[in-house]
């Protein structure tokens, strides 16, 4: 299958695109990124760096034909192109939400324009504080949270009215990276205070590749959905 990976130069993105190139079922990857991506480095054995094939836009929220030609004959697409919460206040609100929900709805567009395969698997990477119901009020940065859920809607409306596109939201809560201890005490605070289980970005990368290539299995995929997903894959 081929797969495109947006905002590829990204920390998750980047762990999304070593881990598909050791996966066999995965023979093209697009890393998407506005500018060139490298092979990434620690590959495990068996991996081939030959199919990743990087695609660069100016932004990402316009798409030549070229590109569009990139995108042709795909069957999944991970979106990871967003501004984190932790980054959102240092924008200007309307710029968070270009990134976040503009770019997002003009690259599943232009991707589906492109001529995919079907069923073609759209997995977009939100988050666990992210709130569809517009009518409430979150208590965490609520005019992020508001509009982050908004975008899940949107995706999933979009991908309703296409035949043989499905759409899904990821929604992990805090990201830990091997070898980061503040990033370990940090989500083990959150979860304590908070209740949201945190992941890791191995582990996330591994559930989000495993659900685009073998379907997803259920809409959304919370942050406990993530944990136990990542551990029935640890375990077989």
């Amino acid at each position: 299958m081929k797969l495109i990976i947006s905002g590829a130069t990204g920390f998750v993105a980047k762990e999304v695109i070593r881990q598909s190139l050791s996966r066999s079922e995965i023979t093209s990857v697009v890393a998407l990124a506005r500018k060139p991506i490298a092979i990434p480095e620690k590959l495990a054995d068996g991996a081939d760096p030959s199919k990743l094939r990087s695609v660069v836009v100016k932004d990402y929220d316009h798409y030549s034909e070229e590109v569009k030609k990139e995108f042709a004959g795909a069957s999944a697409c991970i979106w990871t192109v967003a501004i984190t919460p932790s980054k959102s206040k240092m924008y200007d609100f309307e710029e968070v939400k270009r990134i976040c929900q503009t770019c997002t709805l003009a690259g599943f567009n232009a991707i589906c324009e492109s001529g995919v395969s079907k069923p073609f698997r759209f997995l977009y990477m939100s988050g666990a504080t992210t709130e569809r119901d517009q009518t409430k009020t979150p208590r965490f940065l609520p005019q992020y949270s508001l509009m982050r859920g908004d975008t899940e809607n949107k995706v999933l409306a979009l991908a309703s009215g296409l035949d043989g596109v499905e759409a899904c939201a990821a929604k992990p809560g805090f990201i830990t990276a091997p070898g980061e201890i503040l990033k370990s005490i940090a989500a083990t605070m959150i979860q304590l205070t908070a209740g949201v289980p945190s992941i890791s970005v191995v582990d996330l990368a591994k559930v989000m590749l495993d659900q685009v290539v073998n379907g997803f299995e259920k809409e959304p995929l919370t942050p406990e959905d993530l944990a136990r997903i990542a551990k029935k894959l640890n375990s077989s």
